[in-house]
């Protein structure tokens, strides 16, 4: 296995840069794996080809405005920081912009809040403890932080959060989710479809590209996680009931797998850092059918749907959706794997 079996070519103008309304008339592309068909249709219709009892699984996580800027102290230089994982009160895992950013240096931001740089990490990551809690700061400064594929301005926050989404931490949005309204889901509970929710927090690693030559030398990204005992109960009634399990993106896919009982095919609560790393030939314990949008080239994301639906059939069904016009990445269409 090679990281370059997961790549593949994909022109700029399929890069969708800007959401569709309203967010359930996004394409949907739907693959039967035990049949092969390919169905083409509108995300609004995923009611047709889900059954009764069936339950979706949802990542509530909450992008934050993550992205701030401020100034050298005493210098006055531009600095730019980008919160990647709040590690205690007042300290933060972050990405930073700027020159000379060493130990001890300490940034202005606004005259409200100061940092201090504590600690280098790789890269441009730094570890920066602020002067207060900046929970309430983000909220009224922080600039929501878009993937570095999209070029068009936001005009509306929101729509780079999910209708769920709940509990905030995340640096990049659930994409998958971004596609489901409030009708959907009243059509969806009219069918006897139910869902449930489990976090987790999505860093900005998730758009980074797999470098080694080998994909299984990569060091996946750890990312929090959450999911309770109800949620567990209701997944395990599922079941138990020979309802299916349909993943709503790949973050919910790591969750559940992570809090999975291989051995009983169940899960159990849990909560606290994942580092699961799927790869072809992992052998899924719970997830029955998956909704994911289209995935970069050589991604630990791409490489976790090839699992589920296979290398060589994931890499036809993406040079289709091309051909059929479909948009990509995390403002793009989505697939239903069953």
């Amino acid at each position: 296995m090679k990281t370059s079996d997961f790549n593949y070519v994909l022109p700029k103008e399929f890069i969708a840069q800007t959401p569709v309304e309203p967010r359930d008339s996004s394409r949907l592309m739907v693959y039967n794996r035990k049949t092969g068909e390919i169905i083409h249709t509108i995300f609004r219709k995923l009611p047709d080809f889900l059954s009764a009892g069936d339950l979706l699984v949802l990542n509530q996580t909450r992008v934050i405005p993550a992205r701030l800027f401020g100034k050298k102290i005493p210098t006055g230089g531009k600095v730019e920081v980008l919160l990647l994982k709040k590690l205690g009160e007042c300290t933060w895992e972050t990405i930073v912009g700027g020159k000379r950013l060493f130990p001890n240096k300490e940034i202005n931001f606004d005259d409200q809040i100061t940092g201090k740089i504590t600690e280098m990490l790789d890269g441009k990551r730094r570890i920066i403890r602020f002067s207060h809690p900046i929970e309430n700061y983000l909220d009224s400064h922080g600039i929501m932080p878009l993937p570095p594929y999209i070029h068009i301005p936001l005009h509306d926050p929101e729509r780079y959060q999910t209708i769920y989404a709940q509990e905030k931490g995340s640096a990049a949005a659930p994409t998958a989710g971004l596609h489901f309204t409030e009708s959907l889901f009243q059509e969806l509970r009219n069918k006897s479809i139910q869902s449930v929710n489990v976090t987790l927090h999505v860093g900005l690693d998730t758009f980074e590209p797999v470098n080694e030559e080998d994909p299984r030398d990569h060091k996946i990204h750890t990312e929090w996680c959450k999911l309770d005992a109800p949620t567990s109960l209701m997944i395990n009634q599922a079941i138990d009931n020979g309802h299916r399990v349909v993943a709503v993106g790949t973050t919910s896919v790591r969750v559940i797998e992570t809090a999975a009982d291989s051995k009983k095919k169940k899960v159990h609560s849990f909560e606290g850092p994942t580092s699961l790393y799927i790869l072809p030939e992992y052998k899924f314990n719970i997830v029955d059918a998956l909704i994911t949008n289209f995935h970069l080239p050589k991604s630990t994301l791409l490489m976790l749907v090839s699992a589920f639906v296979g290398r060589e059939t994931i890499l036809r069904l993406y040079e289709i959706a091309m051909n059929k016009g479909y948009r990509f990445y995390s403002f793009g269409d989505a697939m239903l794997i069953l």
